[in-house]
C-alpha cells in the first residue's frame, strides 16, 4: 500500500470542482501531503493534465443533474477500499445575465435557481449521504466551500448564488451535529476575495475595502482545507472558516 509522508496508509479525498481555482490549489496540497485526490468535474480527465493522477482517479459528472450525481456516488463507492477520509464540496456555479451582469432576485428564471440550488447545495449533502459508510469507517472529515457572498449581499455574485451558500452554510451545522455522532466532523470554509480566472471587473475596488490590501490565493484556501480534513482540527465542527482578509471587521 503507498504510504503517505506521515508514514499512515494512504488516505483519499473526494473532490468536487477540481479543474480550476480553489479546487486546482487544493488538488496540489493535498498530493503534496501524499494523499490521494478523486477528481469530480463536468469536464473529463484533461489528457495534458499535470496531476500525478490519472483517468482513473476523476469522475465526469455533471452536479447539475441529480441522477448523475447518483451514478457518480456508485463509481465512488466502487473504487474506494471502504474508505473516504475527506469530501470537500468545492463545485459551484453564479451564472450572469446576458452582458455578464449580476442577476439579482427578479431577474433569475425559475430553472436557474433550481440549477444553483441542485449544483451548491443539493449535490453536496447526496454526496455526503451517498459515501457516508466510508466516511464513518475512517471518521473523516466533510469540508463544505461557502462563500463570503451567503452571509450578506454581494455586488457580483448573484442572488441565487448567495442564498445557495448561505443554505449550504446552515446545512454544515445541521450536519455537524447528525454526522458528529457517527465520528464525521463537517466545517465550511467561506472565501472573500480570491485571486482566480473568474474575478469580476471592478475587484480592484473591493482589494480597497480589505485590510490586507490585497486578494486572497487560492493556496491560502486550499491550506485551511487541509487542517480541516487532519487531526490539526481534530476537535473542529460545525465551524465555518472566513477566509477573507478581515474584510468583514
Amino acid at each position: 500500500m503507498s504510504q503517505s509522508l506521515s508514514n499512515q496508509p494512504r488516505r483519499t479525498l473526494l473532490l468536487t470542482g477540481a479543474s480550476r481555482g480553489i479546487g486546482h490549489a487544493t488538488v496540489k496540497r493535498f498530493q503534496a501531503a501524499g494523499w490521494r485526490v478523486i477528481t469530480c468535474s463536468r469536464h473529463a480527465f484533461p489528457e495534458n493534465c499535470p496531476w500525478e493522477a490519472g483517468a482513473e482517479d476523476h469522475l465526469q459528472v455533471d452536479l447539475a443533474d441529480p441522477a448523475s450525481t447518483r451514478e457518480a456516488i456508485a463509481e465512488v463507492k466502487e473504487r474506494l477500499n471502504g474508505e473516504l477520509h475527506a469530501l470537500v464540496n468545492n463545485a459551484g456555479i453564479s451564472p450572469k445575465d446576458e452582458e455578464g451582469g449580476r442577476l439579482g432576485t427578479i431577474n433569475t428564471t425559475l430553472d436557474v435557481w433550481q440549477s444553483v440550488f441542485q449544483v451548491n447545495f443539493f449535490a453536496p449533502v447526496m454526496l455526503a449521504r451517498g459515501l457516508l459508510d466510508e466516511l464513518k469507517a475512517v471518521k473523516g472529515s466533510v469540508v463544505n466551500v461557502t462563500s463570503i457572498a451567503g452571509s450578506r449581499v454581494h455586488p457580483f455574485a448573484g442572488a441565487a448564488y448567495g442564498t445557495s451558500k448561505a443554505a449550504l452554510a446552515a446545512l454544515t451545522r445541521e450536519m455537524a451535529a447528525d454526522f458528529g455522532r457517527l465520528g464525521i466532523r463537517v466545517n465550511a470554509i467561506a472565501p472573500g476575495e480570491i485571486d482566480t480566472a473568474i474575478l469580476s471587473p471592478g475587484t480592484d475596488k473591493i482589494v480597497q475595502q480589505i485590510p490586507m490590501q490585497r486578494l486572497g490565493t487560492t493556496d491560502e484556501v486550499a491550506k485551511i482545507i487541509y487542517v480541516l480534513c487532519t487531526e490539526t482540527s481534530s476537535y473542529v465542527n460545525g465551524a465555518e472558516i472566513h477566509i477573507n482578509g478581515g474584510q468583514h471587521v
